[in-house]
């Protein structure tokens, strides 16, 4: 094994334990407060630091992985998760929901950091280590993107299974436990100065991307918040709302994440490949944009119908949505980094995933405000508003490097 396939597996299995960790946190708090009375509004509320903090995050992290490595931001990220799960294992039920609310906002907006160092720092790894090679990168960001969402879904049953077992508390310090043990993988694996380079000097200099990276964060803007604005507060509450417990709740979020990574993952097999990476990347883009907008449009129907076991057509449809927003999501991620320069990557991604925590940030309010206004046709409604702008950005992507590079 080369050196670079050595460091895309450390830092692959490093990401992996963190997500599994995220997506336990995710379900923990989302089930654990809602069991407690609070309204859908409210539980998007808890998630809305976590989303923000995202943006900046992404963007200092992309600069300071430039400036001081790839190694250190890694473990920056994992040392703040632990930090975050300690702050928020402190919790008390005595406290009134004001000071409940606040501290949980608090604390999650310090994992929102974490997860958003911690993501910039391993996709930034995944430019260097596959080199040049555009077919190498887009196996590479695929199996990363999707492996990682397949942990993501083990988390969220985790996250379901350890609050029915262990309670809200115990959970925590398991997974803090769980971090602590990859955090010491990533001081002793990782190379130190992986990724280090000469960071940009001025803000103007760090938001000077090229056309093709600017495009692409509207365009993920409008996915993620797509995505986020049914998912996030929408489904889950639907599904128990309907007489699911928890277990099957968290169950079948794990099921459709890890199917959606294992979609991710094939991505290179489904998407017909070009020898300069963008000629035959970039229409694959539009046309799977355009099949995911019909989707919600199609369960928004079903819905106003209201078509007899309401619960199981929103499985089956969030599956079909599942299929093509993975291979949409997988395309964008590699078009980034094909998009992105060698010397400056991290902060390429890192503006990217700004973009992308913006969308998920914006889903997250819009997704508690529209099902508590209107239940989850609105949620759908939105969704499909947001996937027909992100398929109207991909139109004008550029798909040679050279449209690209033009400022």
């Amino acid at each position: 094994m080369n050196a670079g396939t050595r460091n895309y597996a450390i830092v692959t299995a490093a990401y992996w334990g963190f997500t599994l960790s995220d997506g336990a946190l995710r379900m923990l708090v989302l089930l654990h407060f809602y069991r407690l009375g609070y309204s859908p509004f409210t539980l998007a509320f808890l998630f809305l630091l976590y989303e923000a903090m995202g943006v900046v995050a992404n963007l200092v992290g992309g600069w300071l992985a430039t400036r001081f490595g790839i190694a250190r931001m890694l473990a920056v990220g994992l040392a703040t998760q632990i930090c975050g799960f300690g702050l928020l294992s402190a919790l008390s039920p005595d406290w009134t929901v004001a000071m409940s609310v606040a501290w949980v906002v608090v604390a999650q907006g310090i994992c929102g950091v974490a997860k958003d160092l911690t993501k910039t720092a391993s996709k930034s790894a995944i430019k260097l280590t596959a080199g040049e090679a555009s077919g190498r990168l887009f196996k590479w960001v695929a199996f990363f993107t999707g492996s990682k969402n397949a942990m993501k879904g083990v988390g969220f049953f985790l996250g379901g299974l350890l609050l029915q077992t262990l309670g809200f508390q115990r959970s925590l310090w398991a997974m803090a436990g769980l971090l602590l043990l990859v955090l010491l993988g990533v001081l002793l694996f990782v190379p130190r100065l992986m990724g280090q380079s000469k960071a940009s000097k001025s803000a103007k200099e760090l938001f000077a991307k090229n056309r093709g990276i600017n495009l692409l964060a509207a365009a993920r803007i409008a996915l993620f918040g797509a995505r986020d604005v049914w998912f996030v507060v929408g489904v889950p509450v639907f599904l128990y709302s309907a007489g699911w417990t928890f277990s099957m709740v968290g169950g079948f979020l794990a099921l459709w994440t890890i199917g959606y990574g294992a979609v991710q993952a094939i991505a290179p097999a489904l998407v017909r490949r070009s020898d300069d990476g963008l000629s035959s990347e970039v229409p694959a883009a539009r046309l799977w944009s355009a099949v995911l907008a019909v989707v919600p449009l199609g369960l928004l129907a079903l819905v106003l119908g209201k078509a007899p076991h309401l619960e199981w057509v929103v499985v089956a449809g969030l599956a079909v949505f599942g299929f093509a927003f993975a291979i949409n999501s997988s395309v964008q991620s590699y078009l980034v980094l094909a998009y992105a320069g060698s010397e400056k990557a991290a902060e390429d991604v890192g503006f990217y995933y700004a973009a992308n925590a913006m969308g998920r940030f914006f889903g997250t309010l819009m997704s508690g405000l529209l099902y508590q206004w209107g239940g989850l046709s609105w949620a759908l409604a939105g969704s499909a508003a947001l996937l027909a702008i992100c398929w109207a950005v991909t139109l004008a992507l550029p798909t040679r490097p050279d449209e690209s590079a033009t400022r």
